[in-house]
């Protein structure tokens, strides 16, 4: 809940750029909440297999795309109270608005919108690789007056934001690191060049006498690798 003690709705709002910078229009806001959601990792390997052997290694080739996946319900039966957004529509109406945001071609970005969803913590940016609705009950003219909603996004991030968040960790910049108990010289190299070899460089960056002692709170400088 808000503060003010209102059930806090999943919001889904469209972006014009691969940055996120761009808000386009208002949110749509999700007349009911999921039940659950499923997010999903996973890391693509490469097969190889060694030459006089019949095993298989499976190498790291790349972290694969997240993926968000939820059910939700829309409805104009007056069962469901109708939000301040939503009040005065209708389903197909909300079916548009929904598609407008996620799945309608773009003709001034050449292409769907991309989309941020946000419930509470929970924060996903991606766009959109599955929509399937189903159309419950009808009035006599064949308007729908429920609809289930499943919806699947494929995570995105630009190249310029994967190379910021690459910076944040490379090797190639000077790393300041607050030690915590347990953190050794050895580890924490290792952890931030990828080898625990320069651990004596460190060492003497930080003018340390006796680096195997490290005094949990301090702090140390790590050094770009040359």
């Amino acid at each position: 809940m808000d503060p003010t003690g209102k059930f806090e709705k999943m919001t889904i709002q469209a972006y014009s750029d691969e940055n996120f910078s761009g808000k386009t229009g208002a949110p749509f806001e999700l007349m009911i909440n999921p039940e659950t959601y499923s997010h999903t990792y996973s890391i693509n390997y490469t097969d190889r297999k060694n030459m006089g052997s019949n095993a298989q290694a499976s190498d790291f080739n790349q972290m694969a795309k997240e993926k968000l996946s939820f059910k939700t319900m829309l409805d104009s039966t007056g069962v469901v109270p109708l939000s301040d957004a939503n009040k005065g529509k209708d389903v197909k109406q909300m079916i548009k608005e929904l598609k407008g945001i996620v799945y309608d071609y773009q003709g001034s970005i050449h292409q769907p919108y991309f989309v941020e969803l946000l419930w509470g913590s929970m924060l996903f940016k991606g766009r959109l690789d599955n929509l399937s609705i189903e159309y419950k009950m009808f009035r006599s003219d064949a308007t729908p007056l429920r609809a289930n909603v499943s919806l699947s996004f494929i995570g995105y991030i630009s190249e310029e934001m994967a190379a910021a968040q690459a910076n944040q960790s490379s090797p190639d910049m000077t790393h300041v690191v607050t030690i915590k108990e347990g953190d050794t010289l050895v580890s924490l190299c290792h952890s931030i060049y990828g080898k625990s070899k320069y651990y004596l460089k460190v060492a003497k960056h930080n003018n340390l006498t006796n680096f195997r002692n490290l005094n949990p709170g301090s702090k140390l400088s790590f050094p770009p690798l040359k």
